[in-house]
């Protein structure tokens, strides 16, 4: 087809809207014969309808029966909104077309109907996708399936559910053959490298690169009230953010974690003395107030919302004309796609401001207003496909009926994350799923598949009921409802169960923007009621706390050692008298400051390796610390550096940073630590040897908690080669710890430290004395100074040992 033109009722329906064809909707369509297309575009530059465009153009014919596209996106909220847009247009143009969406929320009876006759266009995520293709009749459905579109596939493509998504792409590779695939993103920053990933390997994928339209209006905002030395909240910043939303239609507030969503949101009302239409949107809200607060967006009828990730991907929420990021942003590529939230249109350029909740975000937003000017978007490579969803996946296929272990396995290589998969690591995922491994083999619960006639297949066909329970990647933690007491209580949304078994009845908490007492647990939903208190007690939720990517952290450092023009007279105050104090950190060495503060002797790491990793790196020096006899007494980490603090001074801080010895001290400490058994909680339920949902009833997490730590507890001894002891160490040196992240930092520096002694606390280390979070070394300097502060009160009255 011509990129000159489209199809006659097509280019109607545009001119009827006075719209013209974008050069890349156009393109779509000429490329509509390829295998693999992936196309780029900024928001609001009609991507979704560029790659539903030769699917419409195909069904106009009116020739298609059954399941002719899949849409595949990451949110449910996603797919009902494209559902909507879509709508539009088949309808005004009179297209034969059926457009349905199949998610969690999807009644029974509607995904019973709709794999009996499937519509022509099927919107979608990818545990429901994955669902599909675990049933018999899977060849029946996907027998005509011409096209998948995959949308915002860049929050798929750095996660387990991505890893999921390509395996089920797969399995519909070879039950419709010539099946054509379209990824659809924003925001990518190695779009050659995603379109190698995105293909079915070893096909090329033809990339289409949109004009990326004006760059946004980003800077920060001005307040007349600093940021503070530490903390998240930005409360300093209220005035200018209230400011703001009076002068825009609809205004995002984002942040990067839910508790301080709703402090912010607290405070924010708190001085909205004018009333203003504003409300909080998060994922521990309770469905309804989500979707009251989303009705709302859509009518125009808020002024700003308060969020978090949940409104990060492409759903187009009315008429949003500012977004504000409170806090730093910690990746550039998130940042970018939450700028796209505002003005939802082609080369109208976005607008967004930004707040450093703290002194140190201020160099951190600074550097990624620079990456974003320069389209220099941050990724971390991901390693090869993750063994615990392989593991899943065999036991999906098994669902489906016997198959063949070789032809699982070519299929399986195809996708470009297990590519490199050999097949050993691919044997032992199968052996796993037969007998659940050595030391679990003489339990039938664990025996799940057997091979007959060549062919493997489910030992007990009604296991098929319970695998497709559990059918998944996301893990989350054990969430408890929260409801108005009385009967027919108001569900409010959800706190995690730690949080909920540390309150006592009395105490206040913020949710969903509002103050509510707790009073009670009853029947694992938490009680409250309302609560005049204006100071609650802050609730704790979950969310994902993000680290600073290495991409970002790279510019901080070349901005503190680059141009401070920009900076604030204050930030380039503070980094001054830094270097004429101590030393400014650089990338190629290691600044390590010692000094005593509060009768401690303290030593500062400025490793610049994020959060996760520098909370690592304190863990690891503490323990060697107290093998040495150093009496390390507790540590505090931030993205940028971990502050240690002891009895003994640290003189020589190369010794305790060897690689090779921080890695037998992790080794050692992760063996039995809380972390792995985390991790192995997490890996074992995706590979499917814990089920957390059942036929009869859901598993609380004290119950899952308890049988994972059993499980681990027992291959640890008896079994420590299993392949899910060797899933929970690869994925806990990656995940929570973050060790990668420390390595990559001390091979940077080459064993280059800077030691800097001093007499006092330097203007870097200070912001750390600050911060929360800081975590208690329990061992001999504990001990220690109990038993100095017992002699001197002894002595204080006369006595002696």
């Amino acid at each position: 087809m011509s990129r000159a033109a489209l199809p006659p009722r097509f280019a109607e329906w545009f001119a009827a809207h006075g719209w013209q064809p974008h050069p890349h909707q156009l393109e779509m369509l000429e490329r509509a014969g390829e295998r693999a297309t992936l196309l780029i575009a900024p928001t609001g530059g009609g991507k979704t309808l560029a790659g539903f465009l030769p699917s419409l153009a195909e069904l106009a014919e009116g020739s298609h029966s059954g399941l002719h596209t899949l849409y595949i996106s990451p949110l449910k909220a996603l797919a009902a909104d494209i559902r909507r847009n879509l709508r539009r247009p088949v309808e005004e143009i009179g297209l034969p077309i059926r457009i349905e969406d199949r998610t969690g929320d999807t009644p029974s009876s509607a995904r019973r109907r709709q794999r009996a006759d499937p519509p022509h266009i099927l919107l979608t995520t990818p545990e429901s996708l994955a669902l599909l293709t675990s049933y018999e009749d899977a060849p029946r459905i996907f027998a005509g399936l011409s096209r998948v579109v995959i949308d915002e596939i860049h929050a798929l493509a750095e996660s387990k559910r991505g890893d999921q998504l390509m395996l089920a792409l797969s399995r519909l590779e070879a039950l419709a053959p010539g099946l054509r695939r379209v990824g659809l993103s924003a925001t990518v920053e190695d779009a050659p490298a995603l379109a190698r990933q995105f293909a079915c390997h070893p096909e090329p994928c033809a990339l289409v690169m949109a004009d990326p339209g004006p760059l946004p209006d980003i800077a920060m905002l001005q307040t007349a009230a600093p940021p503070p030395w530490a903390g998240g909240g930005a409360v300093h910043a209220i005035p200018e953010v209230l400011e703001e939303v009076r002068k825009h239609r609809t205004t995002l507030i984002f942040h990067n974690t839910r508790a301080q969503a709703e402090i912010f949101f607290h405070n924010l009302w708190l001085a909205n003395d004018e009333g203003l239409p504003i409300a909080i949107h998060h994922g521990s809200l309770a469905r309804e107030q989500r979707q009251k607060v989303e009705a709302a967006m859509v009518a125009g009828s808020l002024r700003a919302i308060v969020c978090t990730g949940t409104l990060d991907l492409g759903i187009d929420w009315g008429d949003v004309d500012l977004i504000i990021q409170i806090g730093g942003p910690k990746n550039i590529k998130r940042l970018v796609q939450r700028i796209g939230r505002a003005n939802h249109r082609y080369n109208a350029p976005s607008k967004a401001r930004l707040v450093p909740a703290n002194r140190f975000e201020v160099l951190e937003c600074r550097a990624a207003l620079e990456a974003v000017a320069e389209h220099d978007l941050d990724g971390e490579p991901r390693g090869p496909g993750p063994r615990d969803v392989l593991c899943q996946h065999i036991l999906i296929r098994a669902c489906a009926g016997p198959f063949d272990d070789a032809e699982l396995f070519r299929e399986v290589k195809t996708v470009g994350a297990y590519a490199a998969l050999s097949r050993a690591a691919f044997d032992d995922c199968l052996d796993f799923c037969a007998t659940g491994g050595y030391a679990l083999k003489a339990y039938d619960r664990w025996q799940k598949l057997m091979q007959r006639d060549g062919l493997w297949s489910l030992r007990d066909p009604r296991a098929a009921q319970r695998i497709r329970m559990n059918i998944g990647t996301i893990q989350d933690t054990e969430l408890l409802k929260v409801r108005m007491r009385g009967r027919g209580g108001q569900p409010l949304g959800e706190v995690e169960e730690s949080f909920a078994a540390s309150l006592t009845e009395g105490d206040t908490f913020l949710i969903g923007g509002e103050i509510v007492r707790y009073e009670g647990l009853k029947e694992m939903t938490v009680q409250v009621t309302r609560s005049e208190h204006k100071t609650p007690k802050i609730a704790v939720f979950g969310g994902t706390k993000f680290s600073a990517s290495t991409r970002l952290a790279e510019r901080i450092l070349q901005l503190i050692h680059g141009d401070w023009s920009g900076l604030p007279k204050n930030v380039r105050e503070w980094l001054v008298l830094q270097r004429e104090v101590s030393h400014l950190p650089r990338g190629d060495r290691l600044l390590v400051e010692s000094f005593p503060h509060d009768g401690r002797a303290h030593t500062c790491l400025y490793g610049f390796a994020g959060r996760n990793a520098q909370q690592t790196l304190g863990l690891l020096v503490t323990r060697r610390m107290e093998e040495t006899g150093l009496d390390p007494l507790g540590f505090v980490a931030t993205d940028y550096a971990t502050l240690i603090w002891g009895l003994e001074p640290i003189d020589a801080p190369s010794p305790l940073l060897a690689p090779d010895v921080l890695r037998d001290v992790l080794d050692g400490w992760l063996a039995r630590n809380a972390v792995m058994k985390r991790t192995f909680r997490a890996s074992a339920t995706i590979a499917g040897l814990i089920e957390r949902n059942l036929p009869q009833n859901r598993k609380s997490g004290r119950q899952a908690t308890f049988s994972s730590d059993i499980l681990y507890d027992t291959l640890l001894k008896y079994d420590p080669d299993h392949l899910l002891m060797r899933i929970t160490r690869e994925e806990a040196m990656k995940g929570l710890v973050d060790f990668g992240r420390v390595e990559e930092m001390l091979a940077r520096v080459e064993g280059r430290v800077d030691h800097v002694v001093l007499d006092r606390v330097s203007p870097m280390a200070a912001p750390l004395l600050l911060e929360v979070g800081k975590v208690p070394v329990a061992g001999k300097g504990r001990e220690r100074l109990a038993e100095e502060e017992a002699a001197a009160l002894m002595a204080r009255v006369g006595l002696t040992s």
